[in-house]
């Protein structure tokens, strides 16, 4: 099977969006790639945070993960800096990358706008240390949404650059992009996040969802509950997509555009269906929660089997610079 790496930030509350764009599709690829997944907390230091819950953060982010279908019986689940080949091979990596390719980053230039306080060389960096982490297991694929996919390109193009110049280590990356490659926020504006306020969390309780739908936007046309609305201009029209029947989907277009249903329906029928894929979901993180060494020795053993691929990937590329190694 082809190889695939994906990584997450400890960040806080995963929400439905990470849930759609990212865990889903990790699951469902279970059987068809042999899959590495990691919390990247070395990518997490690039903005602010609190120490004080950094550790905790990183255990939950690997049981929702869990929760949500990541089977460690069928894939490599373990901690970025549990591995220290991840920022040594970042190094290497630096040596072959333009700083002109790096200020072109997307990414890099929307957080330095939201974060002009710590614009710092991580940030700069960050793509540097994601192709680090997606070529050190020579991964084939990466599922990505769409806001990662110059990211992936740029780790092409870092293997190729090395591959050039030592020799060829590297595969070349390809993106795969989920079935929600972009989950829009509650505000209908921006897409989904926690630091924005418009997400529904994994581990929202249903009275929570309901009141978050409530007042989440809709279609702009529908001022009243007897105007006509465009279903394709809704965020909550995207959202039930991904959670409702065929049959509902049209009941809800149509009711849409016909102003036969008022926008608190299509929210109830959607908020139905979230709380039904999520209930089971919040049932398994409560149990991992309840005990959280299971997720402490699922870490250990992905960090050692991730290790074993590492170091050896590392002594090629060392061969391949010609560094001695005693």
């Amino acid at each position: 099977m082809k190889r695939s790496f994906s990584g997450i930030q400890p960040t806080g509350d995963l929400h439905i969006g990470n849930y759609l764009g990212a865990i889903k599709t990790w699951a469902d690829m279970l059987d068809r790639y042999e899959c590495f997944f990691c919390i990247v907390d070395l990518h997490a230091l690039t903005i602010k945070y609190d120490t004080s819950l950094m550790a905790q953060r990183t255990l939950d982010a690997v049981a929702v993960n869990m929760a949500c279908g990541l089977d460690p019986k069928k894939c490599t689940i373990f901690i970025q800096s549990h591995v220290k080949e991840h920022a040594e091979l970042c190094w290497i990596l630096d040596s072959v990358t333009p700083m002109g390719e790096l200020g072109r980053m997307t990414q890099f230039k929307e957080k330095s706008k939201s974060h002009p306080e710590n614009v710092n060389v991580g940030l700069f960096n960050y793509p540097v240390l994601q192709a680090a982490d997606i070529l050190l297991y020579k991964g084939e694929v990466v599922p990505v949404g769409d806001d990662q996919v110059q990211h992936i390109e740029f780790s092409r193009e870092v293997a190729r650059k090395f591959n050039a110049a030592y020799g060829p280590v590297f595969p070349e990356c390809q993106a795969l992009l989920s079935n929600a490659p972009r989950v829009m926020g509650l505000d209908g504006v921006n897409k989904m996040s926690k630091s924005l306020g418009n997400h529904i969390a994994i581990a929202d309780p249903a009275d929570v969802i309901r009141k978050k739908l409530a007042t989440a936007k809709t279609d702009p046309a529908r001022k009243r509950r007897t105007d006509p609305g465009e279903p394709t201009k809704c965020n909550i029209y995207s959202l039930h997509q991904f959670f409702s029947t065929p049959e509902q989907m049209q009941w809800v277009e149509e009711g849409c555009r016909n102003a036969g249903i008022g926008c608190l329906d299509c929210k109830g029928v959607l908020a139905d269906n979230i709380i039904a894929v999520l209930t089971p979901i919040q049932a398994r993180y409560a149990e991992l929660k309840a005990d959280m060494n299971i997720a402490r020795r699922v870490v250990a053993e992905g960090a050692a089997r991730a290790q074993r691929i590492a170091s050896a990937v590392m002594a090629e590329v060392k061969d391949a610079l010609g560094l001695y190694t005693g």
